[in-house]
């Protein structure tokens, strides 16, 4: 989902080279995993609800038992969300600290960098939030458990025209950010193929603040729906400014919206919109109803959409490991790959031949400054 510049291809060729291709097996009385997340910098809330999701997951399994008769130990690494950061923290935990398995990170250009070192040394790497297409291409040892940006486009789309009923859309997109551009490029295709018209598109750039010159010109072209492939910060203002000049679109996003943030930045100007994302905390199913008590019980708060999906990371990892019978990275690497089914807080999870995790989406509407679950998708 976080998609910067990749500036550390060249590092992550060069450390790469230098691990170990020979399979890992984890020895002592723990099976050692790293995590690389944003603990600083300026996405640091999404790695400190990723860490509180690991955390819990862990503390729960290894409650029962652990795996394989080991306790999982996790040790984490902050990139800062700084893709030369997540190349360096990837080689430390395997080259030193002899981990069995990689857990992050979130931004994909960070994810981007760092898998090639993993892949390398033929020892899994597993993102819970890096949706970018192009991340599980760098090789057969990276995963994810979210669903990937080109069916978050596309399911948007759907939204728009079966949900929503939108004829017309238009778009306003992020010019600097791969991430937006993307969905933005599966929005249209789909919404296209859908019967609907694009109207119009403009663009803005990261921490710009004013986007009146944008919306004065998507308001003289009304569109029924705008699509916002952006991230919370830059979308509140987005909606605020759109109920000033009172712009009577629908505004429609996609995951980077989803942070109960963006309902304190844009108060009521968010009441209306819909989003399309991972994971909602009204679905009644035992999964959801498990982690909200467990967060409640532990954090003392709801969890958001990236704890969810580090919880259920970790939990797929587990899984793999009973079913590959051993702590041996090899192993876990083909039992990863053969995941079915598996009921988490952000869906049933199926790895597909391009290990990437088949699953639906969830459409949310924000309503009274509450984000609530309208249906559960898969276009």
């Amino acid at each position: 989902m976080r998609m910067k510049s990749i500036v550390a291809a060249a590092a992550a060729v060069l450390l790469g080279a230098l691990v170990c291709a020979a399979p890992l097996r984890a020895e002592g009385e723990t099976i050692k995993l790293g995590a690389v997340l944003p603990l600083t910098g300026g996405i640091a809330a999404f790695g400190m609800e990723s860490k509180d999701g690991i955390n819990l997951a862990v503390d729960e399994i290894n409650a029962k038992g652990g795996v394989l008769g080991k306790k999982l130990e996790v040790l984490f690494e902050d990139d800062k969300g700084d893709p030369a950061d997540t190349t360096n923290a990837v080689s430390k935990l395997i080259n030193t600290d002899k981990v069995l398995a990689i857990l992050g990170s979130v931004a994909s250009s960070c994810t981007l960098a760092g898998a090639p070192v993993a892949n390398s040394a033929k020892i899994p790497m597993i993102t819970h939030n890096s949706t970018n297409d192009k991340v599980t291409g760098v090789g057969e040892y990276v995963f994810r458990t979210c669903f990937i940006d080109s069916f978050q486009g596309a399911t948007s789309a759907y939204v728009a025209a079966k949900i929503i009923k939108a004829k017309t859309a238009a778009l306003v997109t992020d010019v600097n950010s791969d991430y937006s551009k993307g969905l933005g490029e599966a929005f249209t295709a789909k919404f296209k193929e859908l019967g609907g018209t694009i109207t119009g598109e403009v663009s803005y750039q990261q921490n710009d603040v004013n986007f009146s010159s944008q919306l004065t010109k998507l308001k003289g072209t009304p569109a029924d729906v705008i699509f916002i492939p952006g991230y919370y910060t830059e979308v509140a203002l987005i909606l605020k400014q759109a109920k000033q000049l009172k712009i009577g679109s629908v505004f429609l996003g996609a995951d980077g919206w989803d942070d109960p943030k963006l309902l304190e930045l844009a108060a009521d100007a968010a009441d209306g919109t819909y989003i399309v994302t991972h994971y909602s905390a009204d679905q009644k199913t035992p999964e959801v109803e498990k982690l909200v008590k467990a967060y409640q019980d532990k954090y003392k708060r709801g969890p958001a959409v990236t704890d969810a999906l580090a919880y259920d990371m970790v939990y797929v990892v587990a899984d793999a490991m009973k079913r590959a019978g051993k702590a041996d990275s090899q192993a876990l690497r083909d039992a990863l790959a053969a995941t079915k089914d598996l009921k988490g807080a952000t869906g049933s999870v199926t790895m597909n031949k391009d290990r990437n995790a088949d699953k639906n989406a969830i459409v949310l509407k924000v309503e009274g400054g509450k984000m609530k679950f309208v249906e559960s998708v898969k276009p």
